[in-house]
């Protein structure tokens, strides 16, 4: 075993460990690794800077101003009030008009604003007709990660692993190609929460805090900490809120327990802090990374029926124009230089955004989550030093080794585990970034068709639904919904196996070794 092997080997535990400890923030613990893979020679400065010019990164980045767009329109906001039944009904049948349609709208849009979005109106909406809202907001979750794994632009992930085959020197996947499987999983899974998850989730989680009487200007909203709120790691009585924010914060939920004894509890992230405030609270903090989500239980006015319909068209405008650009014979009619891709099409649409004014052009960088960008960014160069040091051979000839009476079929459900069990502890992007190398090595040592092994990739990174840690739509409903940790592993881990099922039988279906 090689120097280099041992030193990769030895930082991949030590930023396994830093990323389960969530002690930085993912993007930081990636970098730092590359940073001492660019010290010891197993990365040259261009390859640890590759990432950060790929056009898969740039594309997730300007997918975040174009969802942003979307959800500043108020189009999603009036897409689900006309879902959500306004009169008595039961829980099937409000599931039954909600989940197929969030899961069609998470396949073009990124997870993150449908949550933030619908969660709040759900959990109000659930109020008003009787209904716990703890059967909605899990299953919300759930259907937006379901239906991300049926497109190429529907996880940040995904587009990783393309852009991953793609310099390769392979051909990636075109916009609905992922679907061929993700939509099995995804009919499979809305059906299995339509029949269960009644009778796997809590029928309620008592809300302690009510309005304040007296000074009516002040009311009570929902905050969920995010990434960049200073607090993060500090105890209540370290860092005061009320200086920083001008609200008071009343309890703190967590992994389904309510905190009203607040000193000595430490913020992080993904946490909802219940606060007693005014209307300039969400007005001034509404547009930060500082918060995930906010809510205070009112009704805002939705942008005009023109924009709204604007919004939409430079959707519609975005998906097919990067559909028609891969069917076959388009690139002999076009310059050499030009291809119609995503990246090609979500350029003109963001910048359309911008000068149109859907979103405001001047706090452009505030919607977009450096953080993943820094994580994929890093990722390709993970990647790469995993190649470059042997890493990779290794860890396939061992599975190889373990393995090798029981053919290609195995090793992909072993693959698939393995991928999965990473992004369950730490996060989609680096889980996707472990696994792809591996995967290279597994079909290059085994002289078959790789494209099983990537697409079981994509459809593992994704499936993070037994911890509410692996994605961050799942912190943003526990902590609204007040679950605990063990109710998403009750309903998540079905979910994951009938996942993993369906991959590991239809992926060789698909696209044969």
């Amino acid at each position: 075993m090689s120097i280099e092997i041992i030193i990769v080997l030895l930082s991949l535990v030590a930023m396994l460990t830093a990323l389960i400890m969530d002690k930085m923030r993912p993007g930081m613990i990636l970098f730092s690794v590359v940073v001492i893979f660019l010290c010891t020679g197993i990365l040259t400065p261009k390859e640890m800077l590759e990432g950060f010019s790929n056009k898969g990164m740039i594309t997730v980045a300007m997918l975040f101003l174009v969802s942003e767009g979307v959800r500043q329109s108020g189009a999603l906001t009036q897409l689900i009030k006309k879902l959500l039944p306004q009169e008595k009904t039961s829980v099937f049948k409000a599931q039954i008009r909600m989940l197929p349609s969030i899961a069609f709208i998470s396949a073009f849009l990124n997870n993150t604003p449908v949550v933030v979005i619908f969660a709040p109106i759900i959990k109000r909406w659930a109020n008003y007709v009787k209904l716990p809202a703890t059967y909605f907001l899990i299953p919300l979750s759930y259907v937006t990660i379901l239906g991300g794994i049926c497109t190429l632009i529907g996880t940040s992930t995904n587009l990783v692993v393309h852009s991953m085959i793609l310099d390769a020197g392979m051909k990636g996947f075109s916009m609905f190609e992922l679907g061929k499987v993700g939509i099995f999983i995804a009919l499979a899974g809305i059906i299995y929460l339509f029949l269960f998850s009644k009778k796997l989730l809590p029928a309620t989680r008592p809300e302690t805090t009510n309005e304040e009487d007296g000074d009516s200007s002040l009311h009570l909203v929902e905050a969920v900490i995010g990434p960049r709120f200073p607090g993060i790691n500090k105890t209540v009585g370290e860092f005061d809120f009320k200086r920083h924010y001008g609200a008071e914060i009343k309890e703190l939920r967590r992994s389904g327990r309510t905190y009203t004894n607040l000193s000595e509890v430490s913020f992080r992230e993904g946490d909802t802090l219940v606060v007693l405030t005014d209307d300039s609270f969400i007005q001034t903090w509404g547009e930060s990374s500082v918060f995930l989500m906010l809510a205070n239980g009112k009704e805002y006015e939705p942008a005009g029926k023109k924009k709204r319909w604007f919004t939409l068209f430079l959707l519609l405008f975005m998906i097919v124009g990067a559909t028609v650009g891969e069917l076959p014979g388009i690139e002999k009619y076009l310059p050499e230089d030009i291809k119609l891709d995503m990246f090609f099409f979500v350029s003109i649409t963001t910048v359309i955004m911008a000068w149109s004014k859907i979103f405001p052009p001047q706090k452009y960088t505030k919607y977009i989550s450096w953080d993943i960008l820094i994580t994929i960014a890093c990722a390709f160069a993970i990647s790469k030093a995993m190649e470059n040091s042997g890493v990779a051979d290794l860890l396939a000839g061992y599975i190889i080794s373990l393995s090798h009476d029981y053919g290609p079929y195995v090793l992909l459900a072993v693959l698939f585990i393995i991928t999965n069990i990473f992004t369950e502890l730490i996060t989609n992007n680096a889980a996707a970034a472990l696994a792809f190398p591996i995967a290279l090595s597994l079909s290059t040592q085994l002289g078959v068709n790789p494209m099983p092994f990537f697409v079981v990739i994509c459809m593992a990174a994704s499936a993070s639904f037994s911890t509410p840690i692996g994605y961050q739509t799942n912190l943003i409903v526990q902590g609204i919904g007040n679950y605990k940790f063990t109710d998403f592993v009750r309903i998540g881990l079905p979910l994951n196996i009938i996942t993993f099922l369906i991959s590991v039988f239809l992926i060789p279906l698909i696209w044969p070794f």
